[in-house]
């Protein structure tokens, strides 16, 4: 810290220390603060003929190395007058200012290019893209969430066009988070296992359907086989099950109570109150469609511990999963 003389008094100049990332920055302080002292001829003169004065000289080296760290210092160590100081300093701050930007641009390239694979899941593309957003940042590049997040639904398969295009003219995507995003596509990934399943003959259930379906090791108690030859048949010239008399051996799947069936069941604990007299069909993209049985209000908690309600909300009892719509 020294001062600076004037006619009104003097100037305290404190020299700012050099690190490893703001080398910009301190080089331009750096010089203002020399040209104040009168000793920045000795590090950038204006002609090169100009006979810098021995003492200019060493007073330059000595506020260099005032505001340098001591493994830096030891580094210059041999350079005996300031200009060759300078010249030194600026060649290892540049040198490794352009490596990280360099990296940089090789990760942003990455990130760019970087697609999510058919066989790959919504998680495992966002653990590799996120470890790409880290190493980025980590360099000190700025990397803004809604950046990351149009990357995500820009990068994702063409199976995923219905629900991607729906969040990019519904959603404010300024505003939106990385986790609702991310929350959507799951949702919407886990619908179309659903249908996977079903399109190759295989029957599909809720999750509560194939946890029943497992023992305690994981695998599956019965096959598709076996379990449709021990399912009740329903009989001749009926639309349902419900023509079968003797429920005793039934058991819901909803409840997990034995005497009727799932479609029956009357223990709704997803929804506080349920109209069961409205009926209808939802149509999918895909031109599948499935029941309605009934619409009502479903009250749930929030990550913040709130309730929050929901208001005209249809019962759909074949859904995979609980589905808010974007629409």
């Amino acid at each position: 810290m020294e001062e600076l003389k004037s006619k009104n008094g003097s100037v305290t100049l404190s020299y700012p220390m050099l690190s490893k990332t703001n080398y910009t920055a301190w080089s331009l302080k750096i010089r203002v603060y020399m040209l104040a002292h009168g000793i920045w001829e000795a590090v950038e003169p204006t002609d090169e003929k100009t006979v810098i004065e021995d003492k200019t000289d060493k007073v330059a080296l000595a506020a260099i190395y005032q505001a340098i760290l001591e493994d830096i210092l030891l580094s210059i160590a041999e350079k005996k007058m300031a200009r060759g100081a300078w010249e030194a300093i600026r060649t290892m701050c540049l040198g490794a200012d352009r490596v990280r930007k360099a990296r940089v641009q090789t990760l942003k390239s990455e990130f760019e290019n970087l697609c999510m694979k058919d066989t790959e899941t919504i998680d495992e593309f966002c653990i590799r893209l996120n470890g790409l957003v880290t190493n980025i940042r980590t360099l000190g590049e700025t990397v803004v969430e809604s950046y990351v997040m149009k990357k995500i639904l820009r990068a994702a398969p063409s199976k995923f066009l219905q629900i991607t295009s729906a969040i990019e003219q519904f959603g404010n995507l300024d505003e939106m988070s990385i986790e609702e995003t991310v929350g959507s596509l799951k949702a919407y990934e886990e619908r179309l296992r659903g249908q996977s399943e079903n399109s190759n003959g295989q029957l599909l259930l809720t999750e509560d359907e194939w946890t029943k379906r497992e023992n305690n090791e994981g695998q599956l108690l019965l096959t598709r086989e076996e379990w449709l030859k021990r399912r009740p048949q329903k009989p001749r010239g009926t639309s349902s099950y419900q023509g079968i008399r003797d429920k005793s051996k039934v058991k819901c799947f909803n409840c997990h109570n034995y005497g009727h069936f799932a479609a029956g069941c009357r223990q709704r604990t997803k929804f506080k109150e349920l109209d069961e007299k409205i009926t209808g069909k939802v149509r999918f993209g895909d031109g599948s469609t499935v029941e309605i049985k009934g619409k009502g209000t479903v009250t749930f908690k929030c990550k913040n511990g709130e309730e929050v309600t929901l208001d005209g909300v249809y019962y759909i009892p074949t859904l995979c999963n609980n589905i808010i719509s974007l629409g």
